[in-house]
């Protein structure tokens, strides 16, 4: 599927166009399903927000499929390999990308983001961020984990630094990071609040593991939490909702408790009190990018505990148009999956 301009889905259309060529470190993946992200539907809709992004554009961020060829130095992947891969590839030559640091590259490559994505019958990708899927692992269920995951580890772990015990308050509860971290915070041992905006939601959010679910309309929110923790509040809050939920989270934490931000789907710009900050003890982190290691030690703790996500519903491909209007309609649980 192949954008040619910025707006409804009429700009993305399908096409036949040149199957990918490995480079030395490269391979190429036939792809058998292909998980939508909402970073596709803002792009077609424009502008590009990932740095050199450039029409004609292939979308298609998360995949799995298996391994067709390989480059001629790459020695531990092998055609017929199943496999996923971190869509954050690098320029694979920069400080940042040695360190592991592949999202603050300075040149950034992204599968799907600004580089041919998996919403076609082939993608390309470094070998160095393919991951391969066990064999007791379907296809199905591992491309759900690449974007989600990844970015949940981080944020509940790398930055959020979640502890047993603790208790983490989670937004959008049935969007897939919100549904990822509650079950990396459940596996870690930890009490969760979720909010979301249905039943429906609030159901999914009790199934991958949450403790008090709670409808975004909820009187009295801080309350409560704050007595589902016996007055202590919240240790830990994830806010990728941004301004609609900026009060609430705040409101929600304990002493010393940690607001981390990791998205602004709501709006950018909010207020606060310095004083309320400082006299509660209280921190707010930017999750920012995941790095090569959480994204290899979230498939590796999904490949053992047999987290994924639900499939919301699946196309074909010729039928991504379907597929956005389901996507951006936001009522669906779970991941949008096309298979090419």
């Amino acid at each position: 599927m192949v954008q040619t301009d910025f707006g409804g889905t009429e700009v993305v259309s399908l096409q036949d166009v040149p199957e990918p060529v490995c480079g030395p470190r490269d391979v190429v993946v036939e792809v058998a399903y292909c998980g939508l992200n909402r970073l596709d539907l803002l792009q077609r809709k424009g502008p590009g927000l990932i740095p050199g992004f450039r029409l004609p554009h292939v979308p298609g961020m998360d995949f799995a499929g298996t391994v067709v060829s390989t480059g001629a130095a790459v020695g531990s992947i092998v055609p017929g390999d199943r496999v996923i891969a971190d869509p954050t590839q690098g320029c694979g030559n920069c400080p940042r990308c040695s360190a592991g640091d592949r999202a603050y590259c300075a040149s950034p490559r992204v599968i799907g983001g600004n580089i041919p994505g998996a919403l076609a019958e082939y993608v390309l990708s470094s070998a160095e961020t393919i991951v391969r899927v066990p064999p007791f692992v379907s296809l199905a269920a591992a491309v759900t984990l690449p974007t989600a995951f990844a970015t949940a580890w981080h944020a509940v772990h790398t930055v959020g630094a979640l502890h047993t015990g603790e208790t983490l308050v989670v937004h959008a509860a049935a969007s897939p990071v919100s549904l990822a971290a509650i079950a990396l915070a459940k596996r870690a041992g930890a009490a969760i609040v979720a909010f979301a905006g249905s039943d429906a939601k609030l159901a999914a959010a009790r199934t991958a593991g949450a403790d008090l679910a709670l409808r975004n309309d909820d009187p009295d929110p801080a309350k409560a939490v704050s007595a589902f923790t016996d007055g202590a509040g919240a240790d830990l809050v994830l806010d990728h909702v941004g301004t609609d939920t900026w009060r609430t989270s705040l409101d929600c934490l304990g002493i010393g408790g940690r607001l981390l931000m990791l998205g602004n789907t709501s709006g950018d710009q909010v207020a606060f009190s310095l004083s309320e900050v400082f006299h509660r003890g209280l921190k707010l982190l930017g999750a920012g990018g995941y790095t090569a290691a959480d994204f290899a030690a979230a498939t590796s703790a999904c490949f053992s505990d047999g987290l994924h996500l639900p499939t919301a519903t699946q196309f074909p491909l010729e039928d991504l148009a379907d597929a956005w209007d389901v996507l951006g309609a936001r009522e669906t649980i779970g991941k949008v999956v096309i298979a090419p």
